[in-house]
């Protein structure tokens, strides 16, 4: 297949698989609340498996077909990051599938746990150089380590292995923390993020909310103060991006937007968990309403995503991509 033909997905793609699974986890843990139909999140977690498997497999054809282009996205100062997504969405759909295979989601676990690791070492690495434009600083820095690493506890904790699992949460609540204030000064800052790169703030709400998530997986499910602290920030951070939803919506819609369905979904993820052990608490108050939220938010995303796939509009032209 001639190069020009083959679809070119970028490594962001990912996302998609990202908020579908963080989907399907909201209905398998709102059927433990509030027993809503299980099969809704059997059925979530099957359609993130395909999407999965068939960006994987374009994603890995492109390297194959056109690996020019997939060499420009690795040394790209913010597409690289996405890169990293491959092996978050890889244990997601472990997570997924551990209801009906124990074995595949252990397979699924180690490969997706094993790329998370060794591509945050590898751009981790390349960061601590520096020599970076401030420019390119964005949300996109949370992906290799923070998201990973929280996501890896989660699943880890749900294999079973609750100490690996707390091992994942303390490496990437730190670098969460360090990361945030360099993210933080370059937003203050800096130069305004210019239009295309303004979906990925929605990035900015995944690690308190996923961090959350994976706080509550590897310490018991306890509702505790650092929970509420978490989801707290969380919530700070889902109002903030609501302020400022007219400013990143002068970007015109894309895939990029799925950026803030990962974030979305955990959040209303923890906040039904919390309301599950605090029946009388604020989250029991919440927790509905997030929960119809993320759910609004996936599905109008999905539809976007549908109509721009059917027009033939969803894989435009990539722009050339600065050297690392």
């Amino acid at each position: 297949m001639a190069a020009r033909s083959f679809p070119q997905v970028p490594a962001s793609f990912f996302g998609i698989v990202l908020g579908l699974a963080g989907l399907a986890n909201d209905w398998r843990a709102a059927h433990a609340a509030w027993s809503l139909p299980a099969s809704v999140g059997d059925v979530l977690v099957v359609i993130a498996a395909v999407a999965w498997l068939a960006i994987g497999v374009l994603y890995a054809g492109k390297w194959i077909v056109a690996p020019a282009v997939a060499k420009e996205e690795t040394g790209h100062v913010v597409q690289c990051c996405f890169i990293g997504l491959a092996g978050v969405a890889t244990l997601l759909v472990a997570q997924g599938v551990a209801p009906w295979s124990r074995t595949a989601a252990v397979v699924l676990f180690m490969a997706g746990a094993a790329f998370t690791l060794a591509f945050g070492l590898w751009r981790t690495g390349i960061l601590w150089r520096g020599e970076r434009d401030p420019a390119a600083t964005t949300p996109v820095l949370y992906l290799p380590m923070v998201a990973g690493g929280f996501v890896t506890g989660t699943v880890s904790a749900s294999l079973g292995w609750p100490q690996w699992g707390q091992l994942a949460f303390g490496a990437a609540l730190f670098t969460w923390l360090a990361v945030e204030s360099v993210l933080l000064h370059r937003l203050y800052t800096a130069p305004t993020l210019a239009p295309a790169l303004r979906p990925t703030l929605g990035i900015q709400l995944a690690p308190p909310a996923v961090g959350c998530v994976c706080y509550l997986s590897v310490s018991g499910g306890h509702a505790d103060l650092a929970a509420h602290m978490l989801i707290g920030y969380a919530l700070l951070q889902a109002l903030l991006l609501v302020r400022m939803s007219r400013w990143i919506a002068q970007q015109p819609f894309g895939a990029g937007y799925w950026a803030f369905t990962f974030g979305a979904t955990a959040l209303a993820g923890a906040a039904i968990r919390l309301s599950i052990a605090q029946p009388d608490g604020p989250m029991a108050i919440l927790a509905p309403i997030l929960f119809v939220l993320a759910n609004v938010l996936v599905a109008g995303i999905a539809g976007a995503t549908l109509r721009l796939l059917f027009a033939g509009r969803l894989l435009p032209a990539a722009p050339s991509a600065p050297a690392r």
